[in-house]
């Protein structure tokens, strides 16, 4: 297959809002346990759990969700926190 194919383009948006998200916590930028940090966690982890459904690689499909479900959890901490 020539070119980026779908499940690399969301991967790759994936791994960025993560990497991005890590890079940014350990430049003292975004709070570990701050809304924005899960938040990137959230959408990083869920699009790199999908694009690895797309290509049938079960190992990260498993680590990507489970990461997702773990920074979901931490929003719902927070934001039951602020009400």
């Amino acid at each position: 297959m020539n070119g980026i194919s779908t499940a690399d383009l969301i991967g790759s948006t994936g791994v960025a809002l993560l990497l991005g998200a890590f890079a940014l916590n350990l430049a003292g930028r975004l709070q570990r346990d701050g809304a924005a940090y899960a938040g990137l966690n959230v959408l990083g982890s869920g699009l790199a759990a999908a694009a690895s459904a797309l290509i049938g690689y079960w190992p990260f499909i498993v680590l990507e969700s489970a990461w997702c479900a773990v920074s979901c959890g931490a929003l719902i901490r927070l934001a039951m926190r602020s009400v």
